[in-house]
């Protein structure tokens, strides 16, 4: 079938840890369309459906080469698959060869036998007769060519020139994210994993972007060699958490390098996993013609999830609300900043205070009536809050509950503003009255 292929041909680089499989090459292709299969030892996409959605088919090219090149793959392009793949092959040291640069014959003719593989399997034979590229066995008689080769030599050559239709076996995408690399040698320092690790990051990156989803936390695991201390262990692992899902290649790097500064190894590590432990839906923004303003916070988030990263889980801080009427339990201060569903907020009779103390004040009292700097004039209340019959303050035998019964009243103080008090019963049918708040 003509179209628009990409072959990605995985072959090793000096920049690159090891050469990638053909089975994890084509997971990550799948962000690009879902026409994609595998083709012997490679990868091959047909991409001109999907070219809009990208900006382009020049776009489209210059992300693919991008990807590819930190992969450590060779790209080439044709209007067929298999001769995409053979240029492919023939790509060694450059950025991809183009069979869309000339008439595909032409481009064609010119390469050896071996870069087909129904060709390349008679080549000792083809060269006896005088072959040595395509070109030449395409100038032979095909009646002795399909007596003597049999057919199949023939249905190579006329699917990689669009004479014939190519059957493929689309790839399907794998429900979750675990891939393994073997480095090309033994690793003694964690900091120095993260130049393998950035090529899963960079796969990982591509599987969420094909599912439409971000993640939220990954794993990165290394194993120890075999020649380690029995002490050592096999290996170990570090979990990385973002406060929102995310796709970024570069901003997972940024928090892996940090998490793996604080980490030490225990043996020198052969092999590296990677983990998309954590995944959710990530809401697409919508563009626009006319250009919109960044996202207010997204640059705060980014530099928090480092100073976490680089300072240790309880480094930061978020408040959570919980759904509670007692005012010191509304919420709760918690390390882990990846959002959650927020609880309903309590509904109160009368407006919440700015500030709150952190032990309620009690109050003197003068002819039954509270005193704070002057006394208090009882604007609005009262408003009855009562609960916490299941909490203790410990699991402790002599834990304290904390059930609260209390009226709280909207006060003004002659001297001090607005406040918030309450009055709680007490042993034996007593009262007392309590400053828990102000207003700024």
């Amino acid at each position: 079938m003509l179209g628009h292929w990409a072959a990605l041909f995985p072959h090793s680089l000096p920049s690159s840890p090891s050469p990638i499989d053909a089975a994890s090459l084509g997971t990550w292709a799948l962000q690009f369309t879902p026409r994609v299969a595998l083709l012997e030892d490679a990868v091959v996409a047909e991409i001109s459906g999907c070219a809009r959605l990208f900006g382009g088919m020049e776009q489209l090219r210059l992300k693919v080469h991008a990807g590819a090149d930190e992969l450590g793959a060779r790209v080439a392009w044709a209007p067929t698959a298999t001769a995409a793949l053979a240029l492919a092959r023939q790509g060694a040291g450059s950025a991809g060869q183009d069979g869309f640069r000339a008439p595909l014959a032409r481009v064609l003719d010119p390469l050896p036998l071996h870069a087909i593989t129904a060709v390349g399997q008679h080549q000792a034979t083809l060269a006896r007769v005088g072959c040595r590229t395509l070109g030449d066995v395409r100038a032979l008689p095909r009646g002795g060519l399909s007596r003597r080769f049999g057919k199949a030599l023939l249905a190579g050559l006329d699917q990689a020139y669009g004479l014939r239709p190519e059957v493929h076996a689309w790839v399907t995408l794998p429900e979750t994210f675990h891939v393994r690399l073997e480095l090309m040698s033994r690793v003694e320092t964690a900091p120095a994993l993260l130049f393998g690790a950035r090529r899963l990051l960079v796969q990982m990156a591509g599987w969420l972007a094909a599912r439409r989803l971000g993640a939220t936390a990954f794993t990165l695991r290394w194993c120890h060699d075999v020649m380690r201390a029995k002490d050592a262990g096999t290996g170990g692992e570090t979990t990385v958490r973002t406060a929102q899902p995310m796709q970024n290649v570069e901003h997972f790097s940024r928090l892996l390098a940090e998490h793996l500064a604080r980490v030490q190894l225990l043996a020198p590590a052969g092999d590296i996993e990677l983990l998309a432990s954590e995944v959710a839906s990530i809401t697409e923004e919508s563009r626009s013609l006319i250009p919109e303003t960044l996202r207010q916070g997204a640059d705060t988030d980014l530099a928090l999830e480092r100073i976490q990263a680089r300072l240790g889980q309880a480094s930061v801080q978020h408040p959570v609300l919980c759904a509670d009427h007692r005012l010191e339990w509304m919420q709760y201060w918690d390390s882990d900043r990846v959002r959650r569903a927020r609880g309903s907020e309590p509904r109160h009779a009368l407006p919440l205070p700015t500030w709150v103390l952190e032990e309620p004040l009690r109050l003197i009292e003068r002819d039954h009536r509270p005193h704070y700097q002057g006394p208090l004039q009882l604007l609005l209340g009262p408003d009855r809050v009562e609960g916490g019959w299941w909490h203790r303050s410990s699991n402790a035998e002599d834990a304290r509950p904390l059930n609260v019964q209390r009226d709280y009243w909207l006060a003004l103080s002659p001297h001090a503003g607005v406040l918030w008090v309450f009055q709680q019963r007490l042993a034996r049918d007593q009262t007392a009255w309590f400053l828990h708040g102000c207003f700024a």
